[in-house]
């Protein structure tokens, strides 16, 4: 009986079921069928998992619906008959059905022709020795580990290795590079030497792969526990230069009568660690990538002071969009997100080093709104220095600044504010179609509230507005 026999991963009740199902449809079929890849590279880490990939030698589609039957009346089967692979979907359970394939590939092109292929011929084919181990689900040799490439001696090592020659692995399909680093951040493993020999030596050929299969694997590298590991393999085996010139341009020290400023890449690669360690949202960790990216566009050398970056943040808002459009990333509100904690990062920063007034507290609130969370937060990460006094110093200046911002918004309900008089209320009191008077009437409302000129309160607000529309010329219809 299957039921009765141990596999060589550890699996969950549910899992050995599924396995279990697979295994008899397989045997009823009189194909040989087989788990693989991630889902047992996954287990042997004690690494959460949920995907299953199953490779038979024979009709992965076929496979796909009978175990679908097996497992219940309403289990629908995806299936994509151009490919040859199927999915069905269980509990929490995604399983990917495919016949084992053998693959070869041209220069100008990752996409591979497919034939039919043995279980070597899949296991050949596979991107990194730790992704080739199977799970045989065959009677004979059920639950046995099959790992042809010592992927399991991979894992103990810590190591990212090809099954095949690096070179030819690479150049076949270039997305494995974005891969290889993405395993090498996401697992904290190193990449054998000559793996990553034969990285640099084929970066070029990234450029024919789809900008958002690159995106996808840079996101990964972003979400990694240490995302710093994935970015400086990325810068130094040539790749980011390629696929993200703008970080590049960060890299470095420039000395100028014997001044010098930080690296500004390595200082960013902190950050996003930094931030890492508070927070697992993709778009902070990318306001923590961008934060100074407009530093190289604004450096300059200043005697008797030294090197300056005036205006970076401001720079570096303008940059996000841009850099977004590039890599196709989203354009609408995580862009925004993004673009505005890269603008507003300076701000925080300044009120440590001045006495706090309440109108500067307002004005950070009214243009943070609700991300005021989130920019304090970048803020926190922003600090490097390893000068523990200093570190100390700065978070003690960041909780006063925070506290005074507690204060003001429990005080003024300032945050996501609006105006109580809208540019409406001002038409329609003087007469006025829409144009600059409005504008300026309703703006010069906001900056005395701001300011603190007045309270935020509507009565107060009217009468500014008749004093201000009275200096204009402007008397009520109504």
């Amino acid at each position: 009986m299957i039921s009765s026999k141990p596999l060589d991963i550890p699996c969950s009740l549910q899992e050995r079921k599924v396995l279990e199902k697979i295994a008899l449809a397989a045997h009823e079929l009189g194909v040989p069928a087989y788990l693989i890849g991630g889902f047992v590279r996954d287990k042997l880490l004690g690494r959460k998992t949920k995907d299953m990939d199953i490779v038979c030698v024979g009709d992965g589609i076929t496979l796909a619906h009978k175990v679908g039957q097996s497992l219940g009346d309403n289990i629908p089967v995806s299936f994509f008959k151009t490919y040859g692979t199927a999915q069905v979907k269980w509990n929490d359970l995604e399983i990917e059905f495919v016949g084992a394939r053998k693959e070869s590939y041209r220069q100008e092109s990752r996409n591979p022709e497919v034939t039919a292929g043995t279980l070597q011929d899949d296991q050949n084919r596979r991107d990194f020795t730790i992704n080739a181990m199977a799970i045989s689900l065959r009677d004979i040799d059920y639950g046995t580990l099959l790992d042809p490439f010592e992927g399991l001696a991979d894992l103990d090592r810590k190591l990212i290795r090809t099954p095949l020659a690096p070179e030819q692995t690479f150049s076949d399909d270039p997305l494995r590079m974005m891969r290889a680093i993405r395993f090498a951040s996401q697992l904290q493993f190193t990449i054998e030497e000559s793996a990553f020999a034969a990285i640099r030596s084929n970066a070029e050929r990234i450029r024919i792969i789809s900008q958002e299969r690159i995106t996808d694997e840079f996101n990964k590298i972003m979400l990694s526990s240490k995302p710093s590991v994935g970015l400086d393999l990325l810068y130094k085996s040539g790749l980011l230069k390629i696929i993200f010139p703008q970080m590049i341009d960060m890299v470095g020290v420039e000395m100028y009568e014997g001044k010098g400023h930080k690296d500004n890449f390595y200082h960013t690669l902190q950050v996003v660690d930094n931030i890492s360690e508070n927070t697992r949202d993709l778009w902070l960790r990318w306001a923590a990538l961008l934060h100074d990216i407009g530093k190289p566009a604004t450096k300059k050398f200043e005697p008797g002071h030294g090197w300056t970056f005036h205006g970076h943040d401001a720079v570096g808002g303008k940059m996000v969009t841009r850099i977004f459009t590039r890599l196709k990333l989203p354009l609408g509100d995580k862009m925004k997100l993004v673009k505005k904690l890269v603008e507003l990062h300076l701000r925080p920063i300044s009120l440590t080093k001045e006495n706090i007034t309440d109108s500067a507290i307002r004005r950070l609130l009214f243009d943070a709104g609700d991300d005021i969370e989130s920019l304090m937060m970048l803020c926190e990460a922003d600090i490097t220095s390893k000068n523990r006094t200093k570190v100390k110093r700065y978070l003690e200046n960041f909780e006063l600044v925070r506290k005074r911002l507690k204060e003001v918004e429990e005080s003024d309900k300032i945050r996501n504010w609006q105006p109580p008089v809208t540019g409406e209320m001002i038409m329609e009191t003087f007469g006025l179609k829409p144009g600059r008077i409005v504008g300026d009437l309703k703006n010069a409302i906001r900056e005395a509230i701001l300011d603190g000129h007045i309270p935020n309160t509507y009565e107060a607000a009217y009468a500014f507005l008749l004093e201000k529309a009275g200096e204009l010329n402007l008397t009520p219809v109504k």
